[in-house]
């Protein structure tokens, strides 16, 4: 049992990618994600190289890692022994790490024994909620407006609201202007339009494995608490389904009550609870 790490995102995919398909909504950021790196390369989220990495037990994967830095580290469930063994692995190549994203028994367990290896220091910095929509439930009665796909002619303000929530929730934005470029491309943002003016702002990913997840949403703080949020939520839920989804998911923030009692009347219900930890401190190495 061992761990594998490399920044080859075509050997990743072919060794790795059919067990993240297994689970995909659990998975599903680090299949969107992988996605990304396939179709744009490997500085698609920046300018260092991806961290990738699986654990094989009796000759097959269960267990797998992905990074991009600036952003956490990307976790799947980390069983037996893996969680400490990836600590070490990756101390042993010296790795900068930020922080850490997955379920928080697992989370934990990486940090825990990072902290051990390194002296790095290790808090939450969010928990997160992932939701599966069951039957859509549009906004009655909708706010004015309409939803429409945005368009390349849209791409300063998609590019300008994509920072503006990186700030506001406290993440990496990384290289958005490329990321929004390619979201444009494939269709995958929504904007909610009163009057012909942009007010709020959804995103999708593709569908991977049957599985599309909305994110980011986003209403600019003078445009807020007239539903535009939901509305522009709903009608990209619709638009995922309509592509072909059999399962829309999305996260929230728990610290978000009014955003949490949104999605639940829009129809999306529980799946389960995650976590993000910052890594943070000088490394040294302490073994």
């Amino acid at each position: 049992m061992a761990w594998t790490l490399t920044d080859d995102v075509s050997a990743y995919h072919a060794v790795a990618g059919s067990f993240l398909t297994q689970a995909p909504e659990r998975h599903t950021v680090l299949l969107t994600v992988l996605a990304r790196l396939r179709r744009l390369g490997p500085a698609a989220f920046g300018t260092s190289a991806p961290l990738l990495g699986w654990w094989t037990r009796h000759g097959r994967v269960g267990a797998a890692v992905l990074q991009t830095p600036p952003h956490p580290m990307l976790i799947t469930p980390l069983p037996g022994a893996s969680a400490d063994e990836l600590a070490a692995a990756l101390a042993a190549r010296q790795a900068t790490l930020s922080g850490v994203n997955g379920a928080e028994a697992d989370a934990v367990a990486f940090a825990r024994a990072w902290s051990a290896l390194t002296a790095q220091d290790y808090r939450v910095r969010q928990r997160q909620r992932l939701h599966r929509l069951g039957k859509l439930v549009p906004p009655d009665p909708a706010p004015a407006g309409m939803a429409r796909i945005a368009t390349d002619a849209d791409a300063a303000i998609a590019n300008a609201w994509h920072q503006e929530f990186a700030a506001e929730t406290g993440q990496e934005a990384g290289s958005s202007d490329r990321l929004v470029r390619d979201r444009l491309d494939a269709g995958q943002i929504l904007l909610w339009q009163v009057a012909g003016e942009p007010v709020s702002m959804a995103g999708v990913s593709e569908v991977l494995a049957g599985v599309a997840r909305v994110g980011p949403v986003y209403t600019p703080a003078g445009c807020r608490g007239r539903g535009y949020g939901g509305a522009v939520t709903a009608a990209i839920s619709q638009l995922a389904l309509q592509r072909g989804a059999s399962s829309v998911v999305l996260f929230t923030d728990l610290a978000n009550p009014i955003s949490n009692a949104l999605y639940l009347k829009l129809g999306y219900l529980p799946v389960e609870d995650r976590v993000v930890l910052s890594l943070a401190g000088p490394w040294r190495r302490s073994y």
